[in-house]
């Protein structure tokens, strides 16, 4: 990851995890709840602590911070264990109407970096902010809450599901 920021244990950041190319994947329910699943288990067994966050069709916010641990190490480590599982999902799924094409783009952006095989899906920046006063946090935490809204996709923020703006949201957040 070649991130020039980096982050410290138990600190609270404001980060973006970008689509390489910022492919339109996540339009599917099947690839957002791989991004779930995921961000469970590192809650779960990784020390991460996640606040708020919203899963839209080409990124992720997370308002977060990783218990006595780097934050920004796990992050590419989910990056990298996310990439095979959606990789994985899209070969597999018959489904897939774009199947042949998100093969080849992601094709296309791991013969521009030398760090990639085959494929390349997550952009190599998280972007993280640390977020040092009550005031910032909060600016942040209506970004990623307005980000549908601001899209389009829904008129409420509590309407988009896969925000921690939802009641019915399937990821569980932490209280800040």
């Amino acid at each position: 990851m070649s991130d020039k920021r980096n982050t410290s244990a138990n600190e609270v950041y404001f980060v973006t995890l970008t689509m390489a190319g910022w492919i339109d994947l996540f339009t599917r329910q099947v690839y957002r709840d791989i991004l779930v699943r995921n961000l469970s288990y590192c809650q779960a067994n990784e020390g991460l602590e996640i606040f708020e966050y919203v899963i839209m069709s080409n990124h992720i916010h997370l308002i977060s911070r990783r218990i006595d641990g780097d934050l920004k190490e796990l992050l590419g480590r989910f990056k990298s264990y996310t990439s095979k599982k959606l990789l994985k999902e899209i070969s597999d799924n018959i489904q897939e109407s774009r199947k042949e094409w998100l093969l080849n783009q992601f094709k296309y952006f791991a013969q521009r970096n030398e760090q990639y095989r085959e494929y390349h899906l997550w952009d190599t920046n998280n972007y993280p902010v640390l977020l040092y006063s009550p005031s910032i946090f909060e600016q942040k935490r209506n970004y990623i809450h307005q980000n549908p809204v601001r899209a389009g996709i829904v008129t409420k923020p509590e309407y988009y599901l896969y925000s921690s703006a939802c009641p019915d949201s399937p990821l569980i957040c932490d209280k800040a």
